[in-house]
């Protein structure tokens, strides 16, 4: 079953299939397992090529490292930063990066901008100098370390001196393959009725292989049905160097010793089904490695987990991993200790047997989607370090006391993202998304903003323009028959739906109430009297309390003009009445608020209580307008004195923990003006002071430190995440920011410029 997550688009770095090496293979595996856990993750990656020409990679993988090339590296991390990379995960061995030790990989890991985490393939006792700087630099520019095994956690933490609290402990994983009996896959490899010893990986010298040949004429004295299959090709490395001449060794040390009938060796790199097919008729598998220092082995994991009687030299890895008498450790290069270990074996079926259980039983701590859900965990870790808790420093109190000026407002991106039709709904980074096209809701937003700029006398002819634009589209979106506004439009201009939301259909009465209001041109309130004049009913029937909130602040500006329209009032007067019996249910002394969940837009419902409670004069409207918006500001404002909203990744459930992140422009918008109006009401500068610190969160004073609004584009970014802006900059964020401008300089009576568009 697929799991909740804050991550969704991650990268993974390292050598990838059909590279045939044991880091490609893994860092498929985790790749795949953490795709199939998490179906909603976006997973990319980044191979390191050891050849100019490449290979015939899957099309998960979208960039390829030149292993030699400097600047390649720096080019794989800028290609991560532009595609909003939420975290990358760093397979690491010594020699599969250049440079001296893989120092190359040092450039990548200066230049990105996420999180990393980095898996440890290889953790060295007695490094070099160069391995040693190389290990301290990674600790500086990793977030957090993955390791497989618990003597590799000791080495970082007593060689390396990287604080425990950095390092996760994640085992290899493995196949999920059932406990079942050898012969069910024997006779596709015409095995039936034998006993089968089985290695299998990339072949070379320091597998100790020849050690297990030797043994074969004593394990056959005893058990003469036994038969030993070598699998693997040869290492590509030591094919291009040597040429076959360690396998040749090997079959003419069978020859020698009168096994070759015994032997059988598959010169292939196999796929993962087929590796299951040989595993699975495996009755004994055997690790003769000769070197002690191996942290941890792929091979022996994936057999361990199957369930298969073990024998292994003790290497480091072995050593864990068949403890508990979860298998046998034989001494290095000691052929007799091997012809030992598998005649106890076959001559004790019942041991035999019990250490197979105990390994599958622990094997099922290893399986792939176990070991995803723990990166991932990892990964969470690791953007979380570099948010929250950085937070409350010193570097945070320095965004405390930073000065944020209102900046002058740059109108480009506004041009940019409107047509004839009206404003795109959604920008790649900050050109405009055709693909999802229009909406209701954006379009509406958009004309209150031209008719506030208008009011101010800082309006232009292309501003005027779009106006008509953004009304026309209003229009056009209004169904007479329903008296209802859609909202979705194709940019083939074919509505996507019968009618919009309730939330959008109010919203299009908040802007067409807003010129009625505020507008001086006349054409303009003609259209909007009839658009606001049939589209008010049906608010009555809605169950939204946002769309009751939309629809109030619409009816007062609507009023300005209109003071004397009873039905109207009367709609107010019900809409208002909804709202408060809502917040009488659910408020208590520690929820001041109108729901049992804060979610969206929520300044919005204190901002229309406010609005209703000075227009109409009841003292106790105007209270809950005012005290849950102090509420609201209480719960929003960090530790260190910043904005900080409720994010859209979970809200805030009562009694629940309060989403930290996506935080949202439409939430700091929301905000300014709901304190603008409170501070038009008492005339407290509590809340003129206050709406400035939300609009400055659109500027850096956040908890990123980083500003939203960019000054180049004149547009606003879509989301402040734990560790990193979405630099998309769509209609509905960059409105939020201009509405929260032309709100704030109009109470300030900021000198501020507009800045006329490039095209103009």
């Amino acid at each position: 079953m697929a799991k909740t997550l804050n991550t969704n688009h991650i990268a993974f770095l390292g050598d990838y299939v059909p590279r045939r090496c044991g880091i490609a293979t893994f860092t498929a595996d985790i790749c795949e397992a953490i795709a199939a856990e998490f179906p909603e993750a976006e997973c990319i990656v980044g191979s390191v090529n050891d050849r100019a020409e490449g290979y015939e990679y899957p099309a998960r993988v979208r960039f390829e490292i030149a292993e030699k090339e400097l600047d390649s590296y720096r080019r794989a991390a800028e290609f991560l930063n532009i595609n909003n990379v939420e975290v990358v995960s760093v397979q690491h061995e010594f020699g599969i990066y250049g440079g001296a030790a893989g120092s190359h990989l040092l450039a990548f890991l200066r230049e990105v901008r996420m999180p990393v985490v980095t898996t440890l393939h290889t953790v060295l006792r007695e490094p070099n100098d160069d391995q040693r700087a190389v290990m301290q630099q990674l600790d500086t520019l990793s977030d957090r370390f993955i390791v497989m095994a618990e003597r590799g956690r000791d080495f970082l933490e007593t060689i390396y001196h990287i604080a425990p609290e950095k390092i996760d402990l994640i085992p290899h994983g493995v196949i999920d393959m059932p406990f079942i009996d050898s012969n069910f896959y024997k006779d596709l490899f015409q095995v039936e009725g034998k006993t089968v010893l089985l290695t299998f990986g990339l072949l070379s010298p320091n597998k100790g292989i020849e050690n297990v040949i030797e043994a074969m004429p004593a394990i056959l004295e005893q058990h003469p049905n036994v038969v030993y299959i070598v699998l693997g090709a040869t290492h590509p490395n030591l094919l291009a160097a040597e040429g076959e001449a360690y396998r040749l060794k090997l079959e003419r040390i069978a020859s020698e010793r009168g096994v070759s009938d015994q032997v059988i060796f598959y010169n292939r790199f196999v796929a993962l089904e087929e590796l299951k097919e040989f595993i699975g008729a495996a009755d004994i598998y055997i690790t003769p490695y000769l070197n002690e220092a191996q942290i941890t082995s792929g091979t022996l994991a994936y057999t361990f987990g199957a369930g298969k009687a073990l024998i292994s030299t003790p290497y480091w890895h072995a050593q864990e991993l068949l403890a508990e008498e979860r298998g046998i450790l034989v001494p290095f290069r000691n052929s007799k200790a091997i012809a030992d270990g598998v005649n106890h074996f076959l001559s004790n079926p019942t041991l035999m047997t019990a250490m197979r259980k105990r390994a599958w039983k622990a094997g099922r701590e290893m399986i792939w989607p176990v070991v995803a859900r723990r990166y991932m965990e990892s990964f969470e870790r690791a953007r979380a370090s570099l948010s929250v808790p950085s937070i409350e420093t010193a570097a945070a109190r320095q965004i405390e006391h930073a000065n944020y000026p209102i900046p002058s407002l740059k109108l480009d991106h506004l041009f940019k993202m409107s047509d004839h039709t009206g404003i795109f709904q959604h920008a790649i980074y900050n050109v405009p998304n055709y693909h999802e096209a229009y909406c209701t809701d954006d379009n509406a937003r958009a004309f209150i903003f031209t008719v506030l700029m208008q009011e101010m006398g800082r309006s232009q002819p292309e501003l005027d323009r779009l106006a008509s634009t953004y009304l026309a589209f209003l229009w056009y979106a209004f169904d007479a028959n329903t008296c209802r506004f859609r909202n979705f439009m194709s940019h083939e201009r074919k509505w996507l739906e019968l009618h919009g939301s309730e939330d959008s259909h109010a919203r299009a009465l908040w802007a067409v109430g807003t010129a009625l209001g505020r507008s001086q041109n006349e054409g303009h309130c003609n259209l909007c009297g009839l658009l606001f004049q049939r589209g008010l009913s049906p608010v009555g029937r809605f169950s939204s309390p946002r769309a009751w909130a939309f629809a109030i602040i619409a009816i007062h500006e609507y009023l300005r003009t209109f003071s004397g329209d009873r039905v109207v009032s009367q709609m107010r007067d019900v809409l208002t009445n909804m709202l408060a019996d809502l917040f009488r249910a659910n408020s208590t002394p520690d929820w001041q608020w109108f729901e049992r969940i804060a979610t969206y837009d929520n300044a919005k419902l204190s901002h229309a209580m406010i609005l209703s409670g000075q227009w109409t004069s009841q003292a106790e409207i105007l209270d809950i307008g005012l005290s849950s918006l102090r509420w609201l500001l209480d719960a929003q404002t960090a530790e260190a004195g910043h904005f900080s909203p409720i994010g859209c990744h979970g809200f805030w459930a009562r009694g629940g923990e309060r989403a930290r992140f996506d935080q949202q422009p439409l939430e700091a918008h929301a905000m300014v003006s709901a304190c603008l109006e409170a501070f038009a009401v008492t005339r407290d500068d509590f809340w003129r002071k206050a709406a400035r610190r939300c609009f400055d969160w659109f500027l850096g004073r956040n908890d990123l430190g980083r500003p939203l609004y960019d000054p180049t584009t004149g547009g606003c970014r879509d989301a402040l995440l734990r560790d990193h802006l979405n630099q998309n900059q769509g209609a509905e964020s960059s409105l939020a920011f201009y509405l929260s401008f032309a709100e704030l300089i109009r109470v300030e009576g900021a000198e501020i410029a507009v800045l006329q568009p490039c095209a103009a």
